[in-house]
């Protein structure tokens, strides 16, 4: 799978070659690359952003750019998917489960590169309405809330999707059975503790540490939330 990212501040996304998605990299289970959009104006400025009509307040990203830049990704993509997602605050929260649901776009493929997923990471005050309706293929808000940097979003998403591509995480079953899981029917997982047993006279709780495997299952049902 290939995740091609849009965004002016390419610097944003060095978090990208750290920890497990750069091991992912590495291993070739994902790919990154990034793409400059104001290398696609033609403006001789690089500008890519207006003034919104009926003169409303914040700029506004214009279509030109979008549009040759998607374009060519396509164009010049080995992919034989593409998925375009727009980060937006006015659509339906994303959750576990919509994720999973949004997975099987690429678990459908016969192979994992078949698919590349195009992410806008955009700016200013909004996008040219154009653009969203013509070239996106989904909006996903992450929540409920305005942002400056919306590369953060875009980062999230990458991270999110990334988890469930098999061997990203060494074990399957930590993205299996974990908070917000089908597993643990979409409920927040159980409490969780390590050595020591008693610290500074804060105890493990004594199923956890009693050997019955039974009652550490239910112990552990009985705790989601």
């Amino acid at each position: 799978m290939k995740f091609s990212i849009i965004t002016i501040f390419p610097e944003a996304f060095s978090y990208l070659n750290q920890s497990i998605l750069w091991k992912a990299q590495e291993k070739k289970l994902i790919e990154i690359e990034i793409f400059n959009l104001r290398d696609f104006s033609t403006n001789k400025h690089h500008k890519v952003d207006d003034s919104p009509y009926w003169w409303e307040q914040g700029m506004v990203m214009m279509c030109q750019p979008f549009f040759d830049c998607i374009e060519e990704i396509k164009k010049n993509s080995k992919y034989k998917k593409q998925y375009v997602i727009y980060p937006s605050p006015r659509w339906e929260n994303l959750t576990q489960k919509k994720l999973e649901k949004l997975a099987e776009f690429w678990k459908n493929s016969d192979k994992k590169d078949d698919v590349e997923i195009i992410i806008l990471a955009w700016r200013y005050e909004w996008v040219d309405q154009r653009i969203i309706d013509n070239l996106v293929n989904e909006e996903i808000c992450v929540w409920e809330y305005i942002l400056t940097w919306w590369e953060i979003p875009a980062m999230i998403l990458i991270d999110w999707i990334s988890r469930l591509i098999p061997w990203v995480i060494w074990k399957e079953k930590s993205h299996i059975e974990e908070s917000f899981s089908e597993a643990f029917d979409w409920k927040k997982e159980y409490p969780i503790y390590t050595k020591p047993e008693d610290f500074r006279g804060l105890k493990v709780p004594e199923v956890l540490i009693s050997g019955h495997h039974w009652k550490i299952k239910e112990w552990k049902k009985n705790n989601l939330k």
